[in-house]
């Protein structure tokens, strides 16, 4: 009997550790969409590890995936619809390509909520817009990843520079910021910016 929605929904999160001990776990190159039969079949050729896997076994990869507390809602959605489909064709699609797509979609939103966050400064604000303009699932993995933090760390420090600069900074803040700089850490000025000079 095929799992129903509601099941795969209450189980996903119970499963997922027991499935990960059991079973090995390949890796995703891509990542899922909406399950098509033609699609499956044109995935189905390609040489990957999902190739050999019995359907058991290709319902632990998707389980496992379901399970991950960092799977976002859509690549949640197209894994619960692989497992409602319940066919290898289904299962394989969404290992090898679907949940890539998902993926994308998920980042996209991702980036977007950044982009519009009242505190996104302006390094981070032009970093996003790029990675959107680029739309590919390259740039907006690599901006949520690395790209963000990069340019989080140029706006932290103009932060820095400013209320170093500012006429009303005190002796003791001067200080803290001074310290913060020779330090130059991305973390030292997160935490500046976000805690410390408050503190101070």
């Amino acid at each position: 009997m095929r799992p129903t929605r509601a099941a795969l929904a209450v189980t996903a999160g119970a499963l997922a550790p027991a499935l990960l001990l059991a079973t090995p776990s390949f890796a995703a190159g891509a990542s899922p969409s909406p399950v098509t039969a033609s699609v499956a079949k044109a995935t189905a050729a390609s040489n990957s590890p999902y190739d050999s896997m019995s359907l058991t076994e290709l319902r632990v990869e998707v389980f496992t995936v379901l399970g991950d507390p960092d799977s976002g809602p859509t690549v949640r959605e197209e894994a619960v619809k692989a497992l409602e489909t319940d066919t290898a064709e289904a299962l394989r699609y969404f290992l090898e390509t679907g949940r890539g797509i998902a993926q994308a979609t998920d980042d996209r939103v991702a980036v977007f909520t950044i982009l519009s966050a009242p505190g996104t400064g302006r390094t981070v604000h032009e970093a996003a817009v790029k990675a959107l303009e680029a739309d590919t699932a390259e740039a907006l993995r690599h901006f949520l990843e690395t790209g963000r933090w990069d340019a989080q760390e140029v706006d932290d420090r103009v932060t820095v520079f400013r209320i170093l600069s500012a006429p009303g900074t005190g002796e003791a803040l001067r200080a803290a910021a001074i310290a913060v700089l020779e330090d130059g850490s991305r973390e030292a000025l997160r935490h500046f910016v976000e805690v410390g000079q408050y503190e101070v």
